[in-house]
């Protein structure tokens, strides 16, 4: 069976991301972290590394993209383009959890390798800045298998304590970094620059084309957890 060919679509954040691959191996690669440029960027950097692959739109198995949580701009960018490449060739659409694939780029940062050999029970806690003290987040073993699932947290001192007080957790993504003084725990690491990144959904995206665990394309929608971010006006002082 032929390796399949899949489009990688990252907008959850200020990233805008794409990747194409065959199998497990990256062809191209581009990306940009200028805030708010998702809608500029993201249908010419899918033209410039179909080129740069030496790919034809007909050639691609499937088209993947991160569907959140995170912006709810940047996320409804990347479906809808997703679902347009999907209609057009007729291939199915893979949705990626988006705190699963920074799960995977962690485990590649030189400094987490080091701390997940010295403890092999750290768990992984992607986090995306949301607003205020609050992050999309979630925890992961190792295997990136579901610890806890995605929610939404106001972050303060007591946050994690139950788990750190049992085992060491890494805090990573931008939401991690706003929060670097307020989580003080032994068991508590912290690790910077590490972003959400189109390469990372790959071996997601593969494993979920292998299954055929597709999206439904007409109903499929972004993972916005719209009932958090809802905000109640403020009252009129007069």
């Amino acid at each position: 069976m032929n390796e399949p060919v899949i489009l990688h679509i990252e907008t959850a954040t200020n990233v805008c991301s794409v990747a194409i691959s065959r199998g497990n191996s990256l062809l191209a690669l581009k990306e940009s972290e200028e805030d708010r440029s998702h809608s500029a960027l993201l249908t010419v950097f899918i033209d410039e590394i179909l080129k740069d692959s030496g790919m034809e739109p007909g050639q691609l198995d499937a088209v993947s993209v991160s569907k959140g949580p995170g912006s709810y701009t940047g996320l409804r960018i990347g479906v809808s383009a997703t679902k347009g490449i999907a209609y057009a060739r007729n291939i199915p659409v893979i949705g990626i959890i988006t705190l699963q694939a920074m799960a995977i780029a962690a485990s590649e940062n030189k400094k987490v390798k080091k701390q997940m050999d010295t403890h092999p029970d750290l768990l992984l806690c992607p986090m995306i800045d949301a607003r205020r003290m609050e992050v999309y987040t979630a925890l992961y073993d190792r295997k990136f298998r579901e610890y806890r699932p995605v929610t939404a947290e106001i972050i303060d001192e007591n946050s994690y304590k139950e788990i750190l007080d049992k085992q060491p957790v890494l805090f990573f993504g931008n939401g991690a970094e706003k929060i670097t003084g307020i989580i003080k725990h032994q068991n508590a690491v912290f690790e910077s620059g590490i972003i959400p990144s189109s390469k990372w959904m790959i071996p997601l995206s593969l494993e979920a084309f292998e299954k055929q665990a597709f999206e439904d394309t007409a109903y499929f929608e972004p993972f916005y957890l719209k009932d958090f971010i809802a905000t109640t006006p403020k009252r009129k002082v007069i």
